[in-house]
């Protein structure tokens, strides 16, 4: 179900375009569907999205014309090969609805928390979200998942070292007095119904989130809804560890 009240507007225009090839993790190039012209196109999602970049899939890109990018296109979104739902390559949006909807307090769960900050450190740890109440505080760390089968989310989409070091670092926050910590994988796709790890293509991580769940860190999901205009989020939906 889409909240409305938790929405991303795109700045940009968007414009249809074709996958030509990946140069690296971060540079994509595309023909442009009104021009045929083949342009150069930063992407911000690192993940592997072999499942997704499929020569001549539909990509929507932005322009953005300034002298201090190296390239002057972004990857936006991609339509799904396989199912043609819209994806979402743009790892910062999730952050961005989740920090709305602690501002708002509009997720059931953290009805009884407050917000107080985006990115705060604490020791040599740094984590997305800071939440408090009377007495306690509560970490929490937002991952975005984009990679789907036959309904099910899967995270990681490539080994994740840095990730896993979230879920070690949550898992000892935990342990401390007067702390509480979460993690929320937000699903960039609304074809998604649960959340599991993928643990054949990183199991550390896999081990490393059932550790954490049994040690208290609370492991939820929502997916999103995605339109040509922006991205919803939208309902909890089950974490299976």
């Amino acid at each position: 179900m889409r909240n409305s009240n938790c929405f991303i507007p795109f700045p940009h225009p968007l414009y249809p375009a074709r996958f030509v090839k990946r140069s690296n993790r971060f540079i994509l190039y595309c023909a442009l569907n009104h021009s045929g012209e083949t342009v150069r196109v930063h992407m911000g999602d690192p993940g592997r999205l072999k499942e997704l970049l499929h020569p001549n899939t539909i990509i929507y890109v932005s322009y953005h014309n300034s002298n201090s990018r190296k390239t002057n296109w972004s990857a936006v979104l991609i339509e799904d090969p396989h199912t043609k739902e819209l994806v979402s390559l743009q790892t910062t949006l999730p952050n961005k609805l989740i920090e709305m909807s602690l501002r708002t307090n509009e997720l059931n769960e953290f009805k009884n928390w407050s917000y107080i900050q985006r990115e705060f450190t604490k020791g040599s740890s740094r984590f997305d979200f800071l939440l408090e109440n009377t007495t306690q505080q509560h970490a929490v760390e937002v991952k975005s998942v984009t990679l789907q089968y036959d309904g099910v989310g899967y995270f990681p989409d490539a080994i994740t070292d840095r990730g896993r070091k979230h879920v070690q670092e949550l898992e000892q926050l935990v342990k401390e007095e007067g702390w509480h910590s979460s993690i929320l994988f937000v699903c960039q796709r609304r074809d998604i119904s649960k959340v599991r790890m993928a643990d054949w293509i990183d199991s550390a991580f896999s081990e490393a989130i059932s550790k954490a769940s049994e040690s208290g860190v609370n492991i939820y999901a929502r997916t999103c809804e995605i339109t040509l205009e922006g991205m919803y989020l939208s309902s909890p939906i089950p974490v299976d560890i």
